[in-house]
């Protein structure tokens, strides 16, 4: 002990500060290329990778300012919130207790945030998934928010844009969230035939049941680059069928290459191209086809417009 004293004595004190820890959040490591990128570079790039292209995943509230018109968005059954008819208990807590805990950390009732909003001046019926709350999982509550939207965009004669970003159903409210898959895909049915448009967009991840119903049944699906797209995981399609899958396998450019997708486009150019896909489908129902006023085929690309003049081939751009 009187060695370790002596050792201190000898020590030559400075009175020149101790350098303070940076603050955390400044930077964030891209996960496409390693880049250190700037925090304010990543926001005003709507976070994505100003050098390779990668886009970070977002919370559904911030997707939102980048999709529709600044200041149109208003929120609706934003009090929904799940029960728990199956006592269900997982490896470490009771789901109301999970659901709790999500609400704490993202500030969200459940996983989808839904409301009316325009896009390029286009009224849509709008509902968001948020991969942060418990992945984004579809239930009870997430698959009636979007039977919702859907019912009110029928009321409204509004358009339906939907953004999936999920892992699936929550396994937390077994058949009640598997019934959410064929619930939503009624209403859309409904609304095809009150001819009024379905764009769904899809970020990363967008997997299994909400793939599998309401998510693949847009008139026109758009995607992200480098999105993971497909029904079950990589890993469990390579131990079934015991053979190695293609480079790229689920990725989005790999599912526009087989057809499941129609086109890919870029966080920065989203409003706008969906604006522009709402101006198509405006034009070629005359108004997303108003009760009183015929329309022609639904979604006729090259039909008359209400002036008379052609409707732009927004599908063939």
């Amino acid at each position: 002990m009187s060695w370790l004293k002596r050792e201190r004595k000898r020590i030559k004190k400075t009175d020149k500060p101790e350098r303070p820890d940076l603050p955390e959040g400044l930077w964030t490591k891209c996960e496409g290329c390693g880049e250190a990128l700037f925090q304010t570079v990543l926001e005003e790039n709507l976070w994505t990778c100003p050098k390779c292209g990668f886009h970070f995943r977002v919370p559904a509230r911030t997707y939102l300012a980048v999709l529709v018109d600044e200041g149109s968005f208003a929120e609706r059954d934003a009090r929904l919130v799940a029960g728990d008819p199956l006592e269900f208990r997982d490896a470490r807590m009771r789901y109301p207790d999970r659901l709790k805990a999500a609400q704490r950390e993202t500030g969200m009732s459940d996983a989808l945030l839904s409301g009316v909003a325009t896009i390029g001046g286009k009224p849509v019926s709008v509902a968001l998934m948020d991969f942060f709350f418990m992945g984004g999982s579809m239930g009870s509550v997430v698959g009636e928010k979007i039977a919702r939207a859907i019912e009110r965009a029928m009321a409204e004669r509004r358009a339906v844009v939907i953004v999936s970003s999920t892992g699936g159903a929550r396994m937390q409210e077994g058949i009640l969230s598997l019934m959410q898959m064929a619930k939503t895909s009624a209403l859309l049915a409904k609304l095809q035939a009150e001819r009024l448009p379905f764009i769904s967009i899809l970020v990363d991840p967008s997997m299994a049941g909400v793939l599998a119903s309401f998510a693949s049944l847009g008139d026109v699906i758009v995607a992200e680059p480098g999105a993971l797209v497909g029904f079950a995981g990589a890993r469990v399609i390579r131990q079934t069928i015991g053979q190695d899958l293609p480079e790229g396998f689920q990725r989005s450019e790999f599912v526009l290459e087989k057809g499941f997708i129609d086109r890919i486009v870029h966080r920065r150019q989203m409003r706008a191209e969906v604006g522009h896909l709402l101006e198509f489908f405006w034009r070629s129902t005359r108004g997303f086809a108003p009760e009183g006023q015929p329309s022609p085929h639904p979604f006729h690309a090259g039909a008359p417009s209400a002036d008379g003049t052609a409707a732009p081939d927004a599908l063939t751009k």
